[in-house]
């Protein structure tokens, strides 16, 4: 598994423990706004395995939340679409080539409920990642002819420091109400279903965003 990501120690954090388990990791630190790194990233997988069979495409970053769009930070426009939006066109952008000579090879992306509905504050945010399903979709149509299978998952509120940062101030039991099930989901829960449409029960499965997020999108 090669692993890309721009913060260094977690990522060799996570080669390690891949590695505890008995697993192949190696990590190339990566700016997935960048081209010319991501498409190093792509090669060095290429490079190491001599294939490439799945990919998961996962950066993203918040911007700024519960901003009407009439104060909105143009920066902070930019830098959200260059890493949500355009990070995933580049990994899709050099990936496909190589996991097109895998049979039943597939991509993840991980976009949100943000990109299923919209939202009071946070416009980049919530227009990068409907602009991720936009992309699983059609990149789904142009390859599903050759095998290739690309569908998004979208999470509800996990706890990660992504949420901490974005619900600052809010009580826990605020952001479990957001849901209909009560509470917020786990990494866990969101790995299984990438895990999912990565596998071989899911091979009639392209296109698709699938929404993991404990009724969030039901209402």
């Amino acid at each position: 598994m090669a692993i890309g990501a721009r913060r260094i120690a977690e990522g060799e954090e996570t080669v390690r423990l891949i590695e505890r388990q008995g697993g192949e990791a190696h990590f190339v630190e990566t700016d997935v706004s960048v081209p010319e790194q991501v498409q190093a990233l792509v090669q060095a997988a290429v490079d190491r395995w001599q294939r490439l069979d799945l990919a998961v495409n996962n950066a993203g970053i918040e911007g700024t939340p519960f901003v009407p769009v009439t104060d909105y930070s143009i920066d902070v426009w930019d830098q959200v679409i260059d890493v949500n939006l355009k990070g995933v066109f580049l990994a899709m952008k050099y990936e496909v080539p190589h996991l097109l000579k895998q049979p039943g090879s597939a991509i993840v992306n991980i976009s949100s409920v943000a990109g299923l509905i919209g939202g009071v504050g946070g416009v980049a945010y919530h227009a990068s990642k409907h602009g991720v399903i936009g992309l699983t979709k059609t990149v789904a149509m142009e390859y599903a002819a050759k095998g290739l299978r690309v569908n998004a998952v979208c999470p509800a509120v996990v706890r990660t420091a992504m949420a901490a940062r974005f619900f600052k101030g809010l009580d826990d039991s605020v952001v479990d109400g957001f849901h209909p099930m009560g509470r917020t989901g786990t990494l866990e829960e969101v790995a299984a279903a990438v895990l999912w449409l990565c596998s071989p029960q899911s091979s009639f499965i392209t296109g698709q965003a699938l929404a993991v997020d404990g009724g969030f999108t039901a209402r």
